[in-house]
Formats: C-alpha cells, structure tokens, sequence
C-alpha cells in the first residue's frame, strides 16, 4: 500500500488535450486523497478559463494573470507544497494510476533515487526517444536538420544521442529525463529552488535533471512504468515556439557550457 503523498502539478496555456487529460485523471485517481493535483493556467483564453473552472472540484486552480511560462508555473505550485514526493506533468499526459504507483514503490524502496522518469509512449504505443545522455549544438543542428540523407548519414550519434538501446527489464541511471512527466522528491525539487525560471520554455527539464546531478542526485529510468504523451513538437512546425526555443538553448550553453560536438 503506497501511503506517501504526492502533489500533482499541471501547468497550462490553451492546452488543446487538457479536459480529455482532466477526465482520464478523474477517473484514474477518482477521491484518493494520497494525491493532490494543483493546476497553473498561464492566461489561457476567458473561455478557456471558464471550462478549466469547472474542474476545482478536483484540483485546486491558479488562474495567474499573465503568462510567464513553464518552470514559473510549476514553482508555483510545487515550491512551498508539504507532499513528500511532486510529480510535474504534462497537460497532453494520459497517465493509468498504477504506473504512478509502482514509480512511488521504487522511491519508497531505494532513498538513494532523487527523480525517476517512465516510458514514455505515442499514442500508437511507439516510444518516444526523450531521455538524454549529452547535449551539443550538433545533436541539436541534426534533429532540426530537414533532410533524411543527412540523419541517415549520424544514424548512430542520433540513436546515442536519444538513448534507444535503454533496458526493458531493470531501472537505469540516466542523465537527463523529460519534462513532460518526471517524480521527484520534494525536499530534493527545494533543495535547487525547482525549475530555474530563465528560461521560459524548453531546456528548464535538462537544466534541472543538471542540477541535481551537480549534487550528486540520482535519475533513474524505468521501463516498468509508461504514459502516453501526445508529443506536439511546436518548435518544429510554430516559428514563435522556435524563437523561445533557440532562446532557451543559448542560456542553457551559456550556464552549462558550449559543447559544439
């Protein structure tokens, strides 16, 4: 029996796939009171607004005035919470509450573990390749990079760089996980001031997975455990979300470091 309680943090703005998330929550998690969910809107659209409302039955909702992004949100709502563990989770997760439990089970088990990342999955049951290992400029300059030729020609340095050959059968020690759904112990999210609030959105996951590894903390990968993300890759197709992010890369290299290769 998992008795450790957890607060849930949802950060959103006019996310497309929110009710549907909302609705499989209520349903998966229905009143158990080990699990608080707390949802952050960034100034998403007054009719928006209004539907998310309806949900304080089940959450407890912070309509902020403006929209200062994802880490900003998730601070607020994770910083001065009491719960053991946080889990920060994506508005387009589709989550069952037994892999949520058994990612409790092996916090409870192994104090040594600060943060644990599951599979993550299409909504076609395919993997999505989101954990990571290294970060440079060229791994970067060849997931944009529109032309198959050239992919095929670093097939090996992508298949590295996106971890692909991650064991189905034991937890494994990684270096960077996902945003999109990550368990971290909260006295662990405090210690390093949760999600460093330069940037906006993007790189704030790998900076704090950075953080918390300059410390010495664990971050664990479980193939035991998996969600469905419904993964939009916005930079890739909306040149707005490609200005932030290519904003956010450069105060990533500048804290971190350039690393070109």
């Amino acid at each position: 029996m998992i008795n450790s309680r957890v607060a849930i943090s949802i950060v959103t703005y006019n996310s497309k796939h929110i009710f549907n998330v909302l609705g499989n929550l209520k349903e998966e998690f229905n009143q158990d009171d080990r699990f608080r969910f707390v949802i952050f809107d960034n100034n998403s659209t007054e009719e928006y607004k209004k539907k998310l409302s309806q949900y304080q039955n089940f959450a407890d909702i912070i309509f902020h005035n403006k929209n200062e992004g994802f880490g900003f949100g998730h601070n607020y709502n994770l910083l001065n919470s009491p719960e053991e563990y946080f889990l920060v989770f994506n508005p387009d997760i589709i989550l069952k509450k037994e892999s949520l439990l058994t990612m409790i089970e092996h916090l409870d088990k192994d104090k040594s573990i600060s943060l644990i990342v599951p599979k993550i999955l299409n909504a076609d049951g395919t993997t999505q390749h989101l954990i990571r290992n290294r970060v440079t400029v060229f791994d970067y300059a060849l997931r944009f990079i529109p032309f198959s030729f050239v992919k095929k020609m670093f097939s090996k340095r992508l298949a590295t760089y996106e971890c692909r050959n991650l064991p189905e059968d034991q937890l494994v020690d990684i270096r960077i996980g996902s945003g999109c759904f990550m368990l971290i112990r909260g006295a662990d999210f405090k210690q390093i001031q949760g999600f460093d609030e330069r940037y906006f959105m993007y790189f704030e996951d790998y900076d704090l997975c950075l953080e918390l590894g300059k410390r010495g903390k664990r971050i664990v990968y479980t193939p035991f455990s998996s969600v469905i993300h419904y993964y939009e890759r916005g930079a890739h197709k909306n040149s707005k979300l490609f200005k932030i992010f290519l904003k956010s890369m450069a105060e990533f290299f500048n804290k971190w470091g350039w690393k070109l290769i």
